[in-house]
């Protein structure tokens, strides 16, 4: 079995196999460094060949983990009976009974931690992302990452909290930084931050999953069903993101007839129902400026001057420089690209993107556009170097050579 069918199998069962943990044992930090350690013996074991159960195979391997970590051998005794006697575990591959992925998902964002740490427990325990992909995706380094979730899983277990669905309260309270952290799990499945595949396409539908549980939760709430909207809209477009050897493919020179209507139809619905209903908070802003690329029938039918004004109001009520980075390419399209670039270095000053490798790939573009052939290809060089991601790499290198 290959190594990335291996990782997405592994990826889909963690939050199962932890679920059961958590609610039969309780000890959230110990029942997740059981799961780490069975996932990585996993991980090794497995590319040779799948067990006949392979959820089965965790749960034990955890359980049995867990039971090394306690000192009395009575306590051992006892669980592992316990978990030879559980008939709901007697035949782990049946889909199970119930779903603890939404629980465990609300229990990682419990109120004594801080947001940050929220986010990165979650990633970890629900999403399955490594500490290097968190790392990656909140621009820090991977040993400070390692560090938060630490604290994260010890502040927890001092908390004393139980496993069960959260009250209607606790719900709202945790709310958003459930949907920042299903936000960022979907942004790593639809373009990965590292390895040769450009999508690691289960990580983005377990993303869009658990976001339909949370929607059928609070359906009323406005961002939540904006960034479903925000996900399917973009996820339509996955088909076409790559060439038949791999290559990615930019929006614009995207096969717009092979986006999946489905998704885009629902995804605009649930936009408009929402702007109709709904503030304006920054999921809706980000779901029209999707839904508005999907509504142009071609790249040069983009309506870029109501993409820009909706950056601008993001960019003025969540600032963030990914955003600032996306209003740059929306003033180019609009003011043309030297206006792009004066805003790019503006953003330059920014530590977390000074060494990203987006900002050099849009800086390229923009002086492409702007027919500065050489110093866009030093660009789009410098960009290749500081990605992980290898079809980005190759794209950028790509379009260096183009420049000659």
């Amino acid at each position: 079995m290959s190594g990335s069918a291996v990782e997405d199998l592994i990826r889909e069962l963690a939050p199962q196999v932890l679920g059961v943990l958590v609610r039969r044992h309780g000890q959230f930090d110990a029942c997740e460094d059981a799961v780490q350690e069975a996932l990585l013996e996993a991980s090794q074991q497995w590319r040779s060949g799948l067990p006949e159960q392979p959820r089965g195979w965790l749960l034990t391997v955890a359980t049995r983990r867990l039971t090394d970590a306690w000192r009395s051998e009575s306590a051992r005794r006892r669980r592992e009976q316990a978990f030879a006697l559980d008939p709901e575990e007697a035949a782990p591959d049946l889909p199970p009974a119930r779903d603890d992925s939404l629980t465990l998902l609300f229990l990682c964002c419990h109120p004594e931690l801080s947001p940050p740490s929220q986010l990165a427990l979650t990633l970890r325990a629900v999403g399955g992302l490594t500490t290097a992909q968190i790392a990656s995706a909140f621009l820090v380094p991977e040993a400070t990452m390692a560090q938060r979730i630490s604290r994260a899983k010890a502040k927890i277990k001092a908390a004393g909290s139980t496993f069960g669905p959260p009250q209607a309260q606790e719900r709202d309270e945790r709310l958003q930084v459930v949907l920042q952290v299903l936000y960022l799990i979907f942004n790593e499945g639809y373009t990965a931050s590292s390895g040769e595949q450009l999508q690691r396409a289960e990580l983005a539908g377990e993303a869009i999953r658990l976001t339909r549980l949370v929607h059928r939760l609070a359906p009323a709430d406005s961002e939540v069903t904006a960034l479903l909207a925000l996900m399917l809209l973009t996820d339509a477009r996955r088909e076409t993101r790559t060439g038949p050897d791999g290559a990615l493919v930019p929006l614009t020179e995207q096969d717009r007839t092979r986006w999946d209507r489905a998704a885009l139809t629902e995804g605009v619905d649930l936009v408009r129902q929402t702007l109709h209903t709904g503030e304006l908070g920054p999921y809706l802003i980000q779901a029209t400026i999707a839904a508005t690329h999907a509504e142009a029938e071609g790249a040069a039918d983009t309506d870029w001057p109501q993409i820009l004004v909706l950056y601008r109001i993001l960019d003025r009520i969540a600032p963030n420089p990914v955003v600032t980075l996306n209003r740059a390419i929306a003033l180019a399209m609009v003011e043309g690209p030297k206006a792009g670039l004066d805003l790019l270095d503006e953003l330059a000053a920014d530590e977390r993107m000074r060494a990203n490798h987006r900002l050099d790939a849009v800086r390229a573009h923009l002086l492409e556009l702007n027919e500065e052939p050489a110093a866009a290809a030093q660009a789009y060089h410098l960009a290749a170097r500081r990605t992980n991601s290898l079809p980005e790499q190759r794209y950028l290198l790509a379009r260096a050579a183009r420049l000659g």
